[in-house]
């Protein structure tokens, strides 16, 4: 098996557009991983989500579903962040993820338990310097306060950002595919504006209004970020994840509705919680690489046009 270091030289990573001698301010898309599952709370495996998700973007074309190319694109892929001190490890991350900003580079995480969203949230609060939206796609409102006394556990991204000078509170983020809860968020939402379209709602009213809802609200924003959860699709989709919650979202319903949010100034993303050992089949692998690759095709042809 490579190693991180030898598979982000490998030219074939991504569609065959990793460009790995290229610096960050020559890239039009920056990818790094952040290998770490320590915060999760049920079942470990989302540290080997990107190696599991580089190593099968080899064997993809650059094209979306419409059959639309983009091999003009540049990627640069700068590796996984690893360690086993967790502030550590978020510092590190939220000094490049800064840096990113500051670059103005769309960019891709890949993670990771959910907590690896809080440093990428930080380094966009320093690094943009102005306010930014956040569709957070999920199963799960990860607003809790702490779990199990660790306050950046993956039950936590979502109120670590409220906090953020940069974040509106909790009416900066708005969120899709829910359909869990902890006692401390309901207690949170007595008291705080949340938007959620749960996964529910979301079947009833379609993806076109889905769309509607999420647009209208986050056109208030020069920038928004995007982080997406695999266990917001149905488990019988993509099984191999920490926390799955049955009712999800199915594939089409979430493809149609990330192209629809594509709208908006989209700045990045993530996809997190991809545990291949959980899942001999790898669909959650799968599922991730095409949510990548269909997102880069939306950015791709807003820059083209």
């Amino acid at each position: 098996m490579k190693t991180t270091k030898e598979m982000i030289k490998d030219t074939a990573l991504w569609a065959g557009l990793n460009k790995p001698d290229a610096r960050i301010e020559d890239a039009d898309i920056v990818v790094f991983g952040m290998a770490f599952d320590a915060a999760a709370s049920v079942r470990k495996g989302s540290a080997d989500g990107p190696r599991s998700i580089r190593e099968y973007s080899v064997f993809v074309t650059p094209t979306t579903e419409d059959f639309e190319v983009f091999d003009d694109l540049k990627v640069v892929d700068i590796g996984d962040f690893e360690g086993d001190d967790q502030e550590l490890l978020f510092a590190e991350v939220e000094e490049q993820v800064e840096r990113i900003a500051k670059a103005g580079k769309f960019f891709t995480m890949l993670g990771g338990d959910h907590s690896v969203s809080i440093p990428i949230y930080r380094g966009l609060d320093k690094g943009l310097g102005k306010k930014f939206g956040i569709i957070h796609i999920d199963a799960h409102f990860d607003l809790c306060d702490s779990l199990d006394g660790n306050r950046l556990s993956h039950a936590c991204p979502a109120r670590r950002a409220t906090e953020l000078a940069s974040v509106d509170g909790s009416d900066g983020i708005y969120f899709v595919g829910i359909r869990s809860i902890e006692m401390d968020e309901v207690e949170f939402r007595r008291n705080n504006p949340v938007h959620v379209i749960n996964a529910r709602e979301f079947s009833a009213i379609g993806v076109r209004e889905a769309v509607k809802r999420v647009v209208n609200h986050m056109s208030k924003y020069d920038c928004v970020y995007i982080t997406l959860d695999i266990d917001c699709l149905d488990p019988g989709y993509a099984g191999g994840t920490g926390t799955p919650q049955f009712g999800g979202l199915s594939p089409r319903q979430l493809l149609d509705f990330l192209r629809g949010v594509f709208a908006l100034p989209i700045i990045g993303f993530d996809v997190v919680e991809v545990a291949p050992s959980l899942d001999s089949s790898l669909a959650s692998t799968f599922a991730a690489r095409k949510i990548i690759t269909e997102c880069w095709g939306h950015y791709w042809r807003k820059n083209a046009d």
